[in-house]
This record gives structure tokens, sequence and C-alpha cells, in this order.
């Protein structure tokens, strides 16, 4: 049985510690707001708070703590199902959803800490910058992209073989 879910303990064990520490030298070394270039008109460490799910979505919404903090901890559980009915082959969607799981983790950490998530990662093309994110975002968009490409890769197979 743990057989099955080594990967994912392997993952939790580097993704989940990486995601905090980061996140708490952030909030203990910066104030809110501020921000540090690291790359001129490229990349910037940010500290910012994010209230809501992904690009601020929800973020003035009475029960948005409860309801992402739901929704991650559905999600952890379903990946954990999907992940003890996956045959031993599947190792690359045992590694896409253990990082997305990973990542779930680490932003419900500190929803349920912060009642928000700290971001940090500030990349920009001068004045047009991407919403902030953390190594949490993207341990999930990892996951979702590994997922996506092992689909691609599956269906191609199938493809073929007919």
């Amino acid at each position: 049985m743990v057989q099955r879910y080594r990967l994912l303990l392997i993952v939790v064990a580097i993704v989940l510690p990486v995601d905090q520490i980061t996140k708490l030298y952030i909030d203990r070394t910066m104030e809110l707001y501020q921000s540090w270039t690291v790359i001129e008109h490229f990349f910037n460490i940010s500290y910012v708070h994010n209230n809501g799910a992904a690009f601020g979505i929800l973020a003035d919404s009475a029960v948005r703590i409860p309801l992402l903090s739901g929704v991650a901890i559905i999600a952890c559980l379903v990946i954990l199902w999907i992940m003890g009915r996956l045959p031993k082959s599947a190792q690359f969607q045992r590694l896409g959803l253990s990082l997305v799981f990973s990542g779930a983790a680490g932003n419900l950490i500190d929803r349920l800490r912060l009642g928000a998530v700290i971001d940090f990662i500030d990349v920009h093309w001068y004045q047009h910058h991407w919403p902030a994110f953390n190594i949490a975002d993207s341990a999930i968009t990892i996951g979702v992209g590994l997922l996506l490409l092992d689909l691609w890769v599956e269906e191609r197979k199938r493809l073929k073989q007919r």
C-alpha cells in the first residue's frame, strides 16, 4: 500500500517545506508590498497576499476561506483516492498528481494560518506584470502540465495503434 504513495511522500517532503520556508522567509524579511528587483524589467521578488483564488478570484467574497479551503481539501482527498487506484506503471501521472497535491496543501496551510496566500514571484515585462505566485502555485501548474502532457502522449499512442 505504501508503495502506491511513495512518490507522493517524496514530492510532498520536498515541495511543501520549500514552499513554506520561502513564504516564511519572505514574511520575515520583507514588508507587505515591498519588492526587490532580481532581473530588471523581468523578475522581482514582491511580497503580496492573495486573499482569493487564482488571479485574486473571490478575493472579496465572505465565503472565500471556507470555500477555497474546502476545495483544496477535497482536491487532496480525490488525488489520494486516484493515486490508490493508478497502476504501478503510471509514474508520470503519479508525479503530476503529487505536485498538484503538494501545491494545494501548501496554499491551504497559508489560507488556514493567515486567511490569505503569500505570493512573491513577480514575473513581468517592463510594466506588464503576471499576477504574483509562489512555489505551491508553480507545483500545481507543473503538475497539471505533466498530466496534460501524459494525456496527449497516451492519446497519440492510441491513435497510432488504430
